[in-house]
């Protein structure tokens, strides 16, 4: 089991978070297809709070709604076997006992304990997990629980963000700050994991968070959750003052959905390596612009390889939305899902054609 994997990893001294290349696999978000959450109105809060005190009211909403995880394992050292623990965070997904946290916080584990707000604690079981969004989903045997609102859509940025969870053991603790940006990237050089387990699409925000915040919630003004905490920059290792990320809510609920009802999140694949083309890289291979998702890398056999795509493209559309970096191609692909064809718009030598690729299914 990773304790605080991406945390811990990001004590790394690398700090571009966009010009490294990953193997793109991204979550599938069925536009037609509902959500299996029961929709939870947004709650008010207590009317003693003031309304000038909005973070106040934000946490008064959503405090009850985030617990702590508390997981044991085990793991293989050259000492031998050796016991892991470890704290993380969760939302309440479901008035039935389904719960949101990151597959980096169960990851490997072998008993499952959640707090609750109130103090009471359950056994919990992990349902499935799922490593390329770094999303999990724990299953507890009860009833009537406070599940969270859950927002859609991207913030904006600059609004309000506050993040309730358990920093360091320190229950329903609450910071709070704004949006600082979005579609933020965190290849694996700086998670430890795999190539195609780098972070995409992530909200970035100054609230503070910290080894045990994994998992807990960051939301609106409204206390609905905007995002999952996943991860952030040590600013004694890195110079970073408050960078921190969360998955946003539509991936988070897109790839619980698919978890409670089959286990696990289907990814299409397009079995490509990806950077974003800057002006350097732009001079170096000798492209007419300087935006847009370059290939560094085409997988054999995959389905960029079959439809054609070649070392050196740069991919400027993806059916009829503009790419202007990597970030850009993985947005378009959460319309799809595997098995459709997505008409790409590359430019080669200068010339700019559209190929059609046939979407795979990502491999776990």
């Amino acid at each position: 089991m990773r304790r605080y994997t991406l945390q811990r990893s990001l004590l790394l001294p690398l700090m571009v978070l966009a010009a490294l290349a990953f193997v793109l696999g991204v979550i599938y978000l069925d536009p037609g297809t509902a959500r299996t959450q029961t929709a939870e109105p947004v709650k008010s809060a207590p009317a003693s709070i003031p309304d000038n005190e909005p973070v106040a009211k934000v946490a008064s909403v959503l405090s009850p709604s985030v617990v702590q995880i508390n997981v044991t394992g085990v793991q293989q050292t050259p000492l031998g076997t050796q016991k892991e623990e470890g704290i993380g965070s969760g939302v309440i997904y479901r008035s039935d006992g389904y719960i949101i946290t990151n597959n980096h916080v169960v990851e490997g584990s072998r008993d499952v304990e959640v707090s609750f707000a109130d103090g009471s604690t359950e056994r919990g079981q992990v349902v499935g997990t799922d490593p390329t969004t770094d999303i999990a989903v724990v299953k507890v045997d009860r009833n009537n629980l406070p599940a969270a609102s859950f927002a859609s859509g991207d913030p904006i940025v600059g609004q309000m963000a506050v993040a309730v969870g358990s920093p360091s053991g320190f229950e329903s603790t609450v910071t709070s700050g704004i949006i600082s940006g979005i579609g933020r990237e965190v290849p694996a050089q700086l998670t430890g994991g795999r190539q195609d387990n780098s972070l995409v699409d992530l909200i970035q925000t100054d609230a503070a968070i910290s080894p045990g915040n994994s998992g807990g919630a960051l939301a609106n003004r409204d206390g609905q959750v905007i995002g999952i905490n996943v991860a952030y920059l040590p600013p004694g290792q890195t110079g970073a003052e408050n960078i921190g990320f969360a998955i946003p809510s539509d991936t988070a609920v897109s790839v619980a959905d698919q978890i409670i009802k089959n286990g696990e999140a289907v990814h299409p694949y397009l079995g490509v390596y990806l950077s974003d083309l800057t002006q350097e890289t732009a001079r170096r291979f000798g492209s007419s612009v300087d935006s847009g998702a370059l290939v560094e890398k085409v997988e054999p056999g995959g389905p960029a390889d079959d439809a054609g795509v070649q070392r050196g493209d740069v991919v400027t559309a993806a059916g009829s939305q503009q790419i202007r970096s990597s970030g850009d191609l993985i947005s378009a692909l959460r319309n799809y899902k595997p098995g459709d064809t997505i008409n790409l718009t590359v430019l080669r030598n200068g010339e700019k054609t559209t190929l059609q690729v046939t979407l795979a299914q990502s491999p776990q």
